[in-house]
């Protein structure tokens, strides 16, 4: 399974994520929601996964500056090293749809966040114990990190939580309203 996710560039919100295999069904499916809970025209940066050039064109038509973010990468084979990312030796952004800045053509936050996650939550850690081995339990960790991260956890650089700044929010959540939401239910 893979874990799709988006990100704003500027209050760090996670704005979707989606559990999935990595194929153009689960990037439709993905970018479906990523355009549903968007308004207006944004910059959307994505890596050189193939899958996105057709769901970005469903989700978004024309009213979008869209490019990828081609990264070459050298893999190191084999031995004690296989698990360790491979090296980027460049990358190379191309604009796909209208007209995206070339400045803002980066995946670095969308990347920072996934390690974020990673390192916050033992599920993603390959090899131990506490790996998933239920897609639907490993969904259930992603939305409560998702919920955490987005109301509760304030960002270093901004001083406030991202659904703060990203006016969704007018304080910093605490873990008992997070579970007041699970008694509504």
């Amino acid at each position: 399974m893979w874990t799709w996710t988006a990100i704003d560039a500027d209050s760090k919100l996670i704005v979707s994520w989606f559990i999935g295999t990595r194929n153009a069904d689960a990037a439709y499916a993905f970018m479906q929601d990523v355009a549903g809970r968007l308004r207006g025209r944004v910059q959307l940066t994505t890596d050189g996964h193939k899958p996105y050039l057709a769901a970005v064109e469903s989700a978004f038509g024309l009213d979008i500056d869209y490019a990828m973010l081609q990264k070459n990468l050298r893999l190191d084979s084999g031995g004690e090293q296989r698990y360790s990312p491979a090296q980027c030796l460049g990358a190379i952004p191309t604009p796909i749809v209208g007209k995206p800045n070339p400045a803002h053509i980066s995946t670095s936050y969308v990347e920072r966040q996934n390690l974020t996650m990673r390192m916050s939550m033992r599920r993603f850690t390959r090899l131990t114990n506490a790996f998933s081995k239920k897609v639907e339990n490993h969904a259930a960790a992603v939305a409560l990190y998702t919920l955490h991260y987005n109301f509760c956890r304030v960002h270093q650089t901004l001083r406030v939580t991202p659904a703060m700044e990203a006016g969704l929010a007018d304080h910093v959540w605490t873990i008992a309203e997070i579970v007041a939401l699970m008694d509504r239910r």
